[in-house]
Formats: structure tokens, C-alpha cells, sequence
């Protein structure tokens, strides 16, 4: 299903709608709506390029309703700050991405200061953040929700850690990193300190650690798993849909959708 199939809407709306915009070292972004809010989901690509790859949706940058900025990394925020200035986009993100980030000086249009396990809204759609293992100052992943629907994201991410877990088990949809393949990461061309840094418990979620995660996380009404954050260098996209297939084919009553985000163009747009 190509981009505009994917994003006709047929008979009653759905509650949610989203996409994976792109994702990877070089650049992440998610476009999540509702009928009356267009939320994005960092900002990693240049304020050009998120204007282009929204359009394939038929949606403006005037229609974005707000901004969620998951962490400070360049690969999150390259594109944040023009695109908050330029259309008049407020940010959401926690005091102390604030700080890393150096919000002031990147002269954003407007910023919300949120916390890990405080629910706030935007428009009709409830927002949960919560705390994420990775190498940041305060990083978060996101809960989102309307009318009962959830969708569950955590991309940089170290350890599947029991909190995590908890706020990703009996989602609807769930947006995860497959960062890398343990065997190839070992024997590929990084430094030993990045392979540390990678593979450490602040790092990136391996496709085995993935796979292990969905076994408790994932339940009968998981729909759509959308694989991203999959390294160029360290992985294959076979061997991570490979893996998450047979980590829920274990799992009775579980058949959800498994879609691989790319980092040069956006998935399709998932109605739910």
C-alpha cells in the first residue's frame, strides 16, 4: 500500500492515526492525529523536509497542533526549532531535555514543561510520558490515547526496564526501536566504545532484547508494530522483522501487523 492509499480515509473516521515519518541515526520523526489535532513526535529532520514529508499526507506544518520532544539528541531535534518558530508550534518536553537542549538559545515559538508519569492533553488526545533508559539528560517515551485507543512509543532505548514495560503492555498500536543485531554489532566496523556505549543499558534495544520485550508487552489487542530506529550498519531489516514475527507467533491470540519504518520516507498512515 502506497503513501496516499494508505492515507484515505474510508466511511467513519478513526480514532488515531499515525505515521512513521522516518527514523534512524540520521533523523526520527512521528506524525500522530486525531479528527481535531496533528501531533508530531520530534523533530529530526530539517524543517524542509518535515514540511515535505507531511505534505504526502495532505497536512500543512499550520496544521501541526503541537510538538512532543522525546530527548535533546540532534537526531530528534535537528529541525525542532525552526519548525516551532516558523509555523508557531508550542514544544512539550521535560525540564531537563530543556537544559541539555539549551531551549532558550535555539529561540523556539513556545515551550510546556512536562514530567515523567504526569498525564497532560492536547485537544482530545491524553498524553502518559514516561521515563526511557538511554543515554539523555531526562528522556521520555509516550503513551497516547483517545476514546481507548493506545499507542505505545519508545524509540532510544537502553533495557526494556519493568516501568517501561508496564506503560507499553495492552496497547493498540506500539512504535519500537530495532536498533541493531547483537552478532553484527560485535563484529562490525564501530569503535569499542561506541559498540559499549550501543549495546550498553543506556544504549539501543537489540532485536534480541526487543523480541524478548514483546513476549510480556504485547496482548490480543496489539493491531500494528512498527519497527524503528534500524541501524544502517549494525542490522538488517529482515533480521528485525524476522525477529519480532517469531517472538508473537509464540504468543496465542496475538497477530498484530508488523510494518518497518525507514529513514528516507514515511510508512504508511495507519488508521486505528
Amino acid at each position: 500500500m502506497d503513501i496516499q492509499e494508505g492515507s484515505r480515509m474510508e466511511g467513519k473516521r478513526a480514532s488515531l492515526r499515525l505515521s512513521v515519518l522516518g527514523s534512524g541515526s540520521s533523523g526520527n520523526a512521528i506524525l500522530l492525529s486525531s479528527p481535531r489535532v496533528n501531533i508530531l513526535i520530534d523533530a529530526g529532520f530539517s524543517c524542509a523536509e518535515m514540511v515535505r514529508r507531511l505534505s504526502l499526507f495532505d497536512i500543512s506544518a499550520d496544521d501541526i497542533t503541537a510538538l512532543l520532544i522525546s530527548h535533546e539528541h540532534q537526531d530528534h531535534i535537528r529541525g525542532a526549532a525552526l519548525f516551532s518558530r516558523r509555523y508557531r508550534i508550542p514544544l512539550y518536553l521535560t525540564a531537563g531535555t530543556k537544559d541539555a537542549w539549551g531551549v532558550a538559545r535555539a529561540r523556539v515559538y513556545g515551550f510546556e514543561i512536562i514530567e515523567a508519569g504526569e498525564d497532560f492533553s492536547i485537544g482530545e488526545i491524553n498524553i502518559h510520558p514516561f521515563s526511557l533508559p538511554h543515554d539523555a539528560a531526562d528522556p521520555v517515551g509516550f503513551l497516547l490515547s483517545q476514546n481507548g485507543v493506545k499507542v505505545g512509543i519508545a524509540l532510544d532505548l537502553g533495557s526494556p526496564s519493568r516501568l517501561v514495560k508496564e506503560r507499553l503492555s495492552g496497547a493498540d498500536a506500539l512504535i519500537l526501536e530495532a536498533n541493531h543485531d547483537t552478532e553484527m554489532l560485535r563484529q562490525g566496523p564501530y569503535p569499542p566504545s561506541l559498540k559499549q556505549r550501543v549495546a550498553s543499558r543506556l544504549g539501543h534495544l537489540s532485536n534480541e532484547e526487543l523480541a524478548s520485550m514483546l513476549r510480556e508487552v504485547a496482548t490480543p489487542r496489539l493491531r500494528f508494530l512498527l519497527l524503528a530506529h534500524i541501524s544502517k550498519v549494525n542490522n538488517y531489516p529482515e533480521l528485525a522483522l524476522l525477529s519480532s514475527r517469531l517472538a508473537l507467533s509464540s504468543l496465542s491470540g496475538v497477530s498484530p501487523r508488523v510494518i518497518l519504518a525507514h529513514q528516507d520516507r514515511p510508512t504508511q498512515l495507519i488508521e486505528i
